[in-house]
């Protein structure tokens, strides 16, 4: 059966989910957050962990952005194949963007990217469209910002690196960017594909709840095990020294060409924002 959805609520939901992103931390980060400052065996850094704390139920309770970098919004749409839109759902979510950010006053942070002139509204928006069984649409916007976005990597390694020389640059990612995204991180890691497919592939992975083990125990002791060498890092929140530098890692992988082995690390802040709906 044909589920007809009208663009005017594809518009509607973004607006609605661009405003709540820009508010409202993830329970699961923000439960991650105060698990990380509970272990803390640094004054500084369990301070430091406070006021990210602080600044969330703030920014939630008063309706303020969480962040004043508000991001470039990244949309993962997942939309049944029994769905019929009466319209263009880029144009649809583009213009969600465009209320949503204006609403809420969402700093807007598009621009040309050789004259750096300000589109003005956060738009255009990075759309990924997958087509799934069913009769809905799921929408998922991911504020990205540019600190954090600023220190991913996208690397071709030779197969014969294997899964050793995955986690050298994994933590050679996370480490060298220091205190720029302001860390404690959430580190998404893709692996397989193509070179385009390992990027989007590492940002999908940060969308697994934090706390939420990886199906695949292999990933999840892949995981673990990174995870690991960062906490022992010692750079902790803000990079300023401590447990905390990262609150998680996941990893996803894909098979890939013979020939390749892509491996794509996104960096996502503290603030690590993200809102779902299903028409």
């Amino acid at each position: 059966m044909i589920r007809e959805i009208k663009t005017e609520d594809i518009t509607k939901a973004v607006t609605d989910l661009c405003i709540k992103a820009g508010r409202e931390l993830p329970e699961d980060v923000y439960e991650a957050l105060k698990k990380g400052q509970a272990a803390e065996t640094s004054e500084l850094a369990a301070d430091i962990l406070g006021q990210l704390i602080e600044n969330a139920e703030l920014a939630k309770s008063e309706g303020l952005p969480i962040c004043q970098d508000t991001g470039l919004l990244v949309v993962f749409a997942e939309m049944g194949r029994d769905v019929h839109l009466d319209g263009d759902i880029y144009e649809a979510i583009n213009e969600g963007v465009r209320q949503g950010y204006e609403q809420a006053y969402l700093r807007k942070s598009v621009c040309d990217p050789f004259t750096r002139a300000n589109t003005g509204d956060n738009t255009p928006a990075v759309v990924h469209l997958k087509m799934v069984e069913g009769d809905r649409l799921k929408l998922t916007v991911v504020p990205k910002g540019g600190g954090s976005e600023n220190m991913s990597r996208v690397f071709m390694l030779r197969p014969a690196d294997g899964w050793p020389g995955i986690r050298e640059k994994i933590i050679e990612t996370a480490v060298s960017a220091g205190p720029n995204p302001c860390p404690p991180t959430i580190i998404g890691v893709g692996i397989g594909g193509t070179f385009e497919r390992a990027a989007i592939l590492a940002k999908e992975s940060l969308l697994r709840p934090v706390g939420q083990p990886n199906p695949d125990p292999d990933l999840a002791a892949k995981e673990k095990e990174v995870l690991d060498a960062l906490v022992a890092s010692g750079l902790g929140p803000q990079a300023l020294g401590g447990r905390t530098f990262t609150l998680a890692v996941h990893i996803y992988k894909l098979p890939c060409h013979i020939a390749s082995l892509p491996v794509a690390v996104n960096v996502q802040c503290h603030a690590a924002r993200h809102k779902e709906i299903v028409l």
